[in-house]
């Protein structure tokens, strides 16, 4: 079922996270047709296509993440090639045209990827530099266990200051040098990730065995830089931007060609999103956070894999299942019950017709900074709540900008996407953030830091 499937249809889907929806079941049985004489010799029935086959074995996976980086790239129909590395890989490679971050800044979007849960379910802290106890289960941990060498790769000091992203992983590494700033990033750094990123996959110790390798590229961030290396895109913050994001993908594009050449390349998959968008004046908003409109949580999704076929997948995809669908690639199939997402490798490889997956969840918990900002998407429909305050709904299909709430001149819509959302949250538990500090709408931070005893 494809977006623009009707309105009907859309709230008719089951209302629970993750639900399978139509299409699931058996396929419908082929008409009856008109007697047909019993094929001879000479007119045998032709070969049959071969059947879609997932990958032979397990593989490594190689997650390149981009920090700020937006859904309109060039191979989603932006007119500027902004990116031609990462382009000449999307035709290479399975796409998804409806992907979302599970919420609209690193600390929150980061910590979702890494475990499969909504950030409002992880155990945190109440500030907006998240810091995550132990007693949440993340993707390296899972992997580590299995045998697989993990590996972090990273250009912000949010990283590297005891936040614990870093729980599994055998290598964890910083850019050196790099400075840090509270309200933006003056640090480039594309270069020396790369730098990084080659001398580590270049190692026979951390490649000699299966292998996870996770870098995660800052620069488009802001502050926008423009860089002598890409053409003149233009003086205004989207023009030094699109700088930003050209430097990126050259350094990205000679990472990929160093991958290319080495011998595990043949048995690698390669994943390239972002942990969200960035805003450059919609909605009177700027960068990101805060908010949980489309600009700031649409974000590229890229999998590259061997032994499938390039192909577009235009169904509402969410990043909740990027845990889950690396576990299946490295061939580790015991998943945590405490992930709730679902590999994507069987419609990656054409195993599994892409179904429906919805309602998609958006999560921004309040903190120090954020005010509590949760919404769905069902169909061509958005609901966002904000606290118990006001909601809002938008027609994505006729309104992509999300510029006329609906939540006035459709009761009848609104009626059926608040039973949606009450149904897909009451099936997400929601833990308090810890740290004692005071919360932006007023409460303080008084949550546990783990299960009870």
């Amino acid at each position: 079922m494809t977006r623009g499937r009707l309105l009907v249809a859309a709230l008719a889907l089951p209302a629970a996270c993750n639900q399978a929806g139509p299409g699931d079941g058996a396929p419908a049985a082929p008409p009856a047709s008109a007697s047909v004489a019993p094929a001879t010799k000479a007119s045998a029935a032709p070969a049959q296509a071969p059947a879609p086959r997932g990958p032979t074995g397990p593989l490594n996976v190689l997650l390149v993440s981009i920090d700020s980086m937006r859904e309109d790239m060039p191979w989603a129909g932006y007119d500027k090639p902004i990116a031609p590395n990462l382009t000449k890989l999307a035709a290479e490679s399975v796409v998804y045209t409806h992907a979302y971050s599970v919420s609209s800044y690193t600390a929150k979007s980061v910590g979702a990827f890494l475990t499969s849960r909504y950030p409002s379910s992880l155990y945190r802290s109440g500030y907006f530099f998240t810091d995550y106890p132990k007693s949440n289960l993340f993707l390296a941990e899972v992997l580590h266990d299995h045998g697989i060498r993990t590996m972090g790769v990273h250009a912000h000091l949010y990283f590297g200051r005891g936040k614990q992203l870093d729980q599994g992983f055998d290598v964890w590494e910083l850019v050196p040098g790099i400075t840090f700033d509270a309200e933006t990033d003056k640090n480039v750094t594309s270069d020396k990730m790369t730098d990084i990123g080659i001398r580590l996959l270049g190692d026979p110790a951390n490649t000699g065995k299966p292998f996870f390798a996770w870098l995660h590229y800052t620069d488009p961030h802001d502050e926008y830089v423009k860089h002598p290396e890409s053409p003149d895109f233009g003086k205004n913050n989207r023009g030094r931007y699109d700088s930003e994001v050209y430097f990126t993908d050259l350094h990205v594009g000679r990472l990929l060609d160093f991958a290319r050449k080495q011998p595990w390349w043949s048995k690698t998959a390669v994943i390239v999103t972002a942990d969200h968008g960035e805003a450059f004046g919609e909605h009177g908003v700027y960068k990101h956070a805060f908010w949980l409109w489309e600009v700031l949580t649409r974000v590229p999704l890229i999998v590259h894999a061997p032994g499938a076929a390039p192909s577009r997948i235009d169904e509402n995809r969410s990043l909740i299942d990027l845990a889950p669908t690396v576990l299946d690639l490295e061939g580790v199939h015991d998943v945590p019950p405490s992930f709730v997402g679902r590999s994507l490798v069987p419609e990656v490889y054409g195993i599994e017709k892409p179904t429906n997956r919805e309602p998609i969840v958006l999560d921004l918990p309040e903190d120090s900074h954020n005010p509590q900002v949760r919404a769905i998407i069902l169909g061509n429909l958005k609901l966002i709540v904000y606290g118990a305050v006001r909601s809002e709904l938008y027609d994505l299909s006729t309104d992509p900008g999300e510029l006329h709430d609906l939540s006035k001149t459709e009761p009848g819509k609104l009626a059926a996407m608040k039973v949606a959302f009450d149904n897909a949250w009451a099936k997400i538990p929601v833990v308090a953030p810890y740290g004692g500090n005071k919360l932006r709408e007023g409460g303080t931070a008084n949550g546990p830091m783990g299960p009870p005893k």
